[in-house]
């Protein structure tokens, strides 16, 4: 299958989404995000409104319906928790822009691109502080204390990475760390948390919180490969920007572990002088295909992870549905294939 072909938004076509049935929650919840903006300062709400309104695929809050209606009722408790994430989501997409550079996202101009880094950096810190503040009114405390900490894993994350861009001594070990803080903490928070606000044992919480975490975590390798393979008109936000800003992934970093001395040199070379490198030219060292292979086989062996992790749930639409996100990322990444 091309990579053309895996373009689509899971939640924008009906006919493949794994959680078409969840759309009145979705829709309900977009509402709700949207409607955060008039809760700011007048002469912060245009701001804050045209952020909320590029619409994005809504990924957190749809596995917190799942994981919710999964373990019992999707209740109101529910609605803030989707809408809590997908503020703390959107505020560190907008800080990433702002550190990548980037003037696309979801086909129109970043808040960067818009506004310039001084006011994007203020308005990704006030959609975190309004995040924060929602979740602290949760009936259950522990809930917008655990908001907070992964919310925490997330700032954690991101400045662990900038921290160590054009490290070339970063080993996958720490890769893997980087992304599972910061893109993958939120899917995590999105299924314990759902299964929470509904009671559930611990042992539920935590497998649930596992397969939020395979299943972020191979999300993020996809998305890395992406930024290789990816074509910037289809997907609606700068690509190629990775390597060029020092951030090594598991592709370059397969890459390198492939290269002979020579090729790790001359890659070596490139990222330390900090020249533009055209990813077509990677093709000429040591393994590139393989690498990106390599990083697929890993992305689609969390996901194998994933599924068994909901082996602990009984049969119902909503873990059907999370079973169909892990096929659908399979068959994502399996798109990434050269």
């Amino acid at each position: 299958m091309t990579l053309e072909a895996q373009t689509v938004d899971p939640l924008a076509e009906e006919e493949l989404s794994p959680f078409a049935f969840l759309r009145p929650e979705l829709d309900r919840v977009e509402n709700l995000i949207r409607e955060q903006a008039s809760k700011f300062d007048p002469a912060v709400e245009p701001y804050v409104a045209y952020i909320l309104n590029t619409s994005g695929k809504r990924i957190r809050p749809a596995l917190t319906f799942l994981s919710g209606g999964a373990t019992g009722e999707v209740t109101d408790e529910h609605n803030k928790l989707a809408v809590v994430l997908e503020l703390i989501h959107v505020a560190t997409l907008v800080h990433d822009d702002i550190i990548d550079g980037a003037e696309i996202r979801r086909q129109a101009p970043t808040a960067n691109a818009k506004w310039g880094s001084a006011l994007s950096v203020l308005l990704g810190d006030s959609l975190f502080a309004h995040a924060l503040m929602l979740s602290s009114q949760f009936k259950d405390q522990e809930i917008g204390e655990k908001v907070a900490s992964f919310a925490n894993q997330v700032c954690s994350g991101e400045i662990i990475q900038t921290q160590r861009r054009f490290d070339l001594q970063l080993s996958k070990e720490d890769y893997f760390d980087i992304i599972e803080k910061k893109t993958a903490a939120l899917f995590a928070a999105a299924m314990e948390l759902g299964a929470r606000l509904n009671g559930q044992a611990s042992e539920t919480c935590v497998m649930l919180r596992d397969f939020g975490l395979h299943i972020g975590t191979a999300y993020q390798i996809y998305d890395d490969c992406i930024d290789l393979v990816g074509d910037e008109e289809k997907f609606g936000k700068t690509l190629r920007t990775d390597l060029n800003k020092g951030k090594l992934t598991l592709p370059i970093l397969n890459l390198l572990g492939s290269a002979n001395e020579k090729q790790r040199e001359k890659l070596h070379r490139l990222l330390i002088q900090r020249e533009p490198i055209d990813v077509s030219a990677l093709a000429s060292i040591a393994d590139y295909v393989g690498s990106i292979e390599a990083a697929v086989d890993k992305g689609q062996d969390l996901v194998s992870q994933a599924r068994h992790c909901l082996t602990i749930l009984g049969h119902s639409d909503h873990r059907d549905a999370l079973s169909g996100i892990a096929d659908f990322l399979d068959v994502l990444l399996e798109g990434c294939r050269q």
